[in-house]
């Protein structure tokens, strides 16, 4: 018997810096009619900053209450430089979706992209656009890129010259200027550059 809805999205793909983070997001299917309700829920991408903190909040106060359950699970650079970007989100994937889920027959989960939760998860769709389409994968989608946000505005603090802060690892002109002027961190996707 389903009980529970999980979405699962990942966020870091991309960029030559940080890491990759997966969001495994758990609520029961009543939880997301009330959000949706309120406030339509979108993809994280689509967000402003502050819509993105603000929803946090609020899912992280949920969370608190017993509302909801979600567990995010970083795979660093150096490993994606070991195994691949794709058996990084999987491992990321894998490792988020065992904080939240005790018996796979009872959720229904649905997975942003191409991405795809191991077999004996039998009751799982994978969506195009799903952080677009469905509210509980704009869930894991804000709390994944959120959580990844926050370690790249740490690491900014660490790395001051290199704008970690600004661009989260992605390849911007600014970045690669810094690249070129300083050299790679260890935060940095040598595979990627």
């Amino acid at each position: 018997m389903i009980n529970y809805l999980i979405g699962i999205d990942e966020v870091g793909r991309g960029p030559i810096a940080g890491p990759v983070a997966v969001c495994s997001f758990k609520c029961k299917p009543d939880f997301l009619d009330f959000i949706s309700i309120n406030t339509p829920l979108r993809d994280s991408k689509k967000l402003s900053r502050k819509q993105r903190e603000e929803w946090f909040l609020y899912l992280k106060g949920e969370k608190q209450k017993g509302n909801c359950d979600f567990a995010v699970s970083m795979v660093s650079a150096e490993l994606i430089d070991k195994v691949g970007i794709v058996r990084s989100i999987t491992k990321a994937l894998i490792t988020s979706l065992l904080k939240v889920v005790e018996n796979p027959k009872e959720v229904s989960i649905y997975l942003d992209g191409g991405l795809k939760a191991p077999k004996e998860y039998e009751n799982q769709e994978t969506i195009i656009k799903g952080d677009e389409l469905h509210p509980v994968i704009s869930c894991a989608s804000i709390v994944a890129k959120v959580s990844r946000d926050r370690v790249m505005a740490l690491h900014a603090k660490e790395y001051p010259e290199y704008g970690f802060e600004n661009h989260m690892g992605y390849g911007t002109k600014a970045h690669y200027e810094a690249i070129k002027n300083k050299g790679m961190t260890p935060l940095h996707r040598k595979t990627f550059l």
